[in-house]
C-alpha cells in the first residue's frame, strides 16, 4: 500500500542564468552560449519557481481518474523514483490525457487539471521551459 502522507511539488523552470564568476576564455565562452542555446545545461542553472503542489494522498486520487495508460504511467513515476521531469515531449499526451478532468471533473481535481493544463501550454509556447515533479514526505 502506499505512503499517503507528504506531498507533490511541481516546480518550473522560469529562467536561466550563468556562473560568470569564473573566468572563461572566448572559446570556451562561445561554447557555453552555443550549449545553452540548443538547450544543454553546461554551466547553467536552473531557476525553478512552485508552479503547483498538492498532497500526496489527492495525487494519487487525481491520478487514479486517468484514463490514458500512458499518460497515467509518466504521472505515476514521480511515485516510483520520487521525481519526474516534464518536457515538451509529453505535452501532447498529458494535456489530452487531463483536458476531460479540466472539463468535466469534480473539485478539486478540475481545478489541479486546469492549472497543469496551463503549465503544460507555457511549455508548448516555450519549448526551453520544462517541470519537475518531486514527492515530499
Amino acid at each position: 500500500m502506499t505512503e499517503h502522507s507528504g506531498e507533490i511539488v511541481f516546480w518550473t523552470l522560469r529562467q536561466k542564468f550563468i556562473d560568470s564568476s569564473v573566468s572563461m576564455p572566448e572559446k570556451s565562452r562561445q561554447v557555453m552560449y552555443y550549449s545553452l542555446a540548443i538547450g544543454h545545461h553546461v554551466g547553467v542553472i536552473d531557476c525553478l519557481n512552485v508552479a503547483l503542489r498538492c498532497s500526496l494522498k489527492e495525487y494519487c486520487e487525481w491520478l487514479s481518474l486517468l484514463t490514458d495508460e500512458q499518460a497515467r504511467r509518466k504521472m505515476a513515476g514521480v511515485l516510483t523514483f520520487g521525481e519526474i521531469v516534464i518536457d515538451a515531449t509529453h505535452t501532447s499526451m498529458l494535456t489530452h490525457a487531463f483536458a476531460s478532468l479540466a472539463d468535466d471533473g469534480a473539485a478539486p481535481w478540475k481545478a489541479l487539471s486546469i492549472q497543469f493544463i496551463h503549465l503544460l501550454d507555457d511549455i508548448v509556447r516555450e519549448p526551453a521551459i520544462y517541470l519537475m515533479a518531486k514527492k515530499i514526505t
